[in-house]
This record gives structure tokens, sequence and C-alpha cells, in this order.
């Protein structure tokens, strides 16, 4: 288990060499957060691989027994620092990565339910997971978020 700054929220870490294992053979499942201010989008500029050095929306993997609501209020609270309220969801982004934390030859696999949020401020306090954050006027190239099936 982990505390997460400032939150003392409890949470569990997957041991590094399996969470390795579980990327080499896995897809993951991740929330990503589209916040949208004034028009804008915020976006963070990320300093871990998939992705490393782009910006891109926050967001990251789902843990075992929380609900996606749950997982992006925590990813908003551990990425940005604040409070946030999931208002909607989008749909799904799907992707395949060359490049993963571990320098795996597999590359990364995810599948991240895409919600809406509104953060209860703008003061925003990065983790180590960001360099940096700005407000855009679209969204990043290449996230296309897919609506889900009807069935």
């Amino acid at each position: 288990m982990c505390l997460c700054p400032g939150f003392g929220l409890s949470v569990p870490m997957i041991p590094p060499e399996l969470y390795r294992s579980i990327v080499d053979v896995l897809p993951i499942l991740c929330v990503d957060l589209v916040i949208e201010e004034d028009g804008q989008y915020l976006l963070v500029k990320r300093t871990k691989e998939p992705l490393k050095g782009r910006w891109w929306v926050p967001g990251g993997r789902v843990l075992k027994d929380e609900a996606i609501a749950e997982a992006a209020r925590r990813k908003a609270r551990e990425e940005l620092g604040v409070e946030a309220q999931v208002t909607g969801v989008l749909g799904y982004y799907e992707d395949q990565y060359e490049e993963n934390e571990f320098g795996l030859e597999s590359g990364t696999h995810t599948v991240s339910i895409v919600v809406l949020v509104r953060l209860a401020s703008m003061d925003i306090r990065l983790d180590a997971q960001s360099s940096a954050w700005k407000l855009a006027d679209a969204l990043p190239e290449g996230f296309k978020v897919r609506p889900f099936v009807q069935g």
C-alpha cells in the first residue's frame, strides 16, 4: 500500500517486477480525463513512457476493485492535486505504443475509458508524472475517442 501525497488515500501498488510482467503480456485498463475549462482542454506534459515528452490528457491505470469514476477522481488528486467530479463518459481510447517504462520489446497496449471531468479548482499541483500543464484549443492529435458499441 502507498499513501498518495497530501490526500492520505491508501492505494495498492503492484510491485514493479510484477507490473513489468503484466505490461509485457496484457493490455492495461486506464482512465483518461478530458477536462474542459473556458472552451480549452487541460493537457499535461508526460515525463514517462509511453508518450514521454508529449502533451496528453491526464489519466492512468485503473486499480483492482476500483470503479471508473473512483479511478478518475483518484487520478485527478494524484496527478493534478485537485478534487474532481466525473460529469460524463465520452467513450474509449485504445492504442499500442512501441515504448513502455520498462524498455520491453512488446511495447504497451492500453485501453482507456474516457471521462469528462470538472475540477473543483484550477490550483493545479502536478506530481512527478508530468513536467508542466497548459490549456489548449484542442485535444492532442491522435487522441481519438470512440463511442461504445450499442447492441
